[in-house]
């Protein structure tokens, strides 16, 4: 088949070539029935394709006479009619050239949008959400808080293991466990420092890099049902809810598949939880340097020193630790910390 002719094209005919590719793959229920029969079976008579499908007889001719005309099948005028399967690649042979093309065009009118620093985003496309969680993982300078499915997780599975290999602490939960490879089949620790699996297929998906870069979008968002929603927080305060639900609600409910401890330091931190978990397995004097801001002023604040104690409750919700400085003792908690003196957005930790 031809396809439209997009080469050179000025902007002002960019609507147009849009219309036309549109119209191309003008696709109904009945159309998609005939021409996958057709397809598998290489030649059908009009009677035949209505016995193979839920179309109904008088609407067959319309039907195929619409395939023919976009170059999807081949009509023969015998009696009775057949229908003949053209070979894919040379049915969509054109309308992909065509549509490099349309990219082209479109490429050269596109303006890359100014995103907001504190930009909320809510998003429903399922190629939207891919690129978004693409854009968080490569983001991620030291922290990684991941909830995937294993399609998902083996379409990001380079990107992952190059963080990795970069030290960043990849905190990575898979479900619906019934779907997710056991650890003795994949090697958990090339992608992830610890991975666990959940139950069921309420796990929503969702993504947070360095505790500011965050997704949450369900299931359906990239599945296709009808539930669909997602909001990406970009550098935005609220992105902490994400990450406190997912390392709270979701992260506890779910069964160790492997965990790794192959990072020496200094760690960086986002997640308070984390850095108190990890700083009860270290031995030796430690040494804290905590960007954050006043939690009774809202002001900007930094603290630095020794690590004098660490609290962290049995369900892991509540955690904090105790820094030493010239000032006296400063108590260091995480996101919307009220309890403590400093809430801390980056926390890193070396030996004393």
């Amino acid at each position: 088949m031809t396809g439209p002719v997009f080469a050179g094209m000025h902007d002002d005919d960019l609507r147009t070539a849009l219309e036309q590719v549109g119209d191309t793959f003008d696709f109904g229920e009945y159309e998609i029935e005939a021409y996958l029969a057709v397809l598998e079976h290489g030649r059908l008579s009009a009677t035949e394709i209505a016995d193979r499908t839920d179309i109904p007889q008088p609407r067959v001719y319309d039907t195929v006479r619409g395939l023919a005309n976009h170059g999807f099948v081949e009509l023969q005028e015998s009696r009775p009619m057949k229908v003949l399967a053209i070979e894919p690649e040379e049915a969509f042979g054109g309308v992909r050239a065509s549509l490099d093309e349309l990219v082209d065009g479109l490429e050269r009118r596109y303006t890359a949008p100014a995103r907001d620093a504190e930009a909320v985003t809510l998003i429903k496309s399922p190629s939207t959400i891919r690129r978004y969680l693409g854009e968080i993982i490569d983001s991620a300078e030291y922290e990684l808080l991941l909830s995937l499915t294993p399609s998902l997780l083996a379409e990001f599975e380079d990107a992952l293991a190059e963080k990795r290999a970069a030290d960043v602490t990849v905190e990575l939960i898979v479900s619906p466990a019934e779907s997710v490879p056991d650890a003795d089949e994949y090697d958990y620790t090339a992608v992830a420092t610890t991975a666990r699996s959940r139950r069921g297929v309420t796990t929503p998906l969702a993504a947070v890099a360095d505790g500011t870069f965050s997704l949450y979008a369900t299931r359906d968002a990239v599945s296709g049902g009808t539930d669909r929603y997602g909001a990406v927080f970009n550098r935005s305060e609220l992105g902490f809810l994400v990450s406190g639900f997912v390392s709270t609600v979701v992260w506890a409910s779910g069964e160790t598949l492997a965990t790794v401890d192959d990072r020496g330091l200094p760690r960086r931190y986002a997640s308070l939880r984390r850095c108190v978990e990890e700083l009860r397995s270290l031995d030796g004097e430690l040494y804290a340097a905590v960007e954050g801001r006043d939690v009774l002023t809202g002001e900007p604040r930094s603290v630095e020193g020794p690590v004098v104690d660490t609290v962290l409750d049995d369900e892991g919700s509540v955690a904090s630790l105790s820094v030493e400085t010239d000032d006296g003792v400063v108590a260091v908690g995480g996101r919307v910390a009220a309890l403590e003196d400093v809430e801390a957005h980056e926390i890193r930790i070396e030996y004393a």
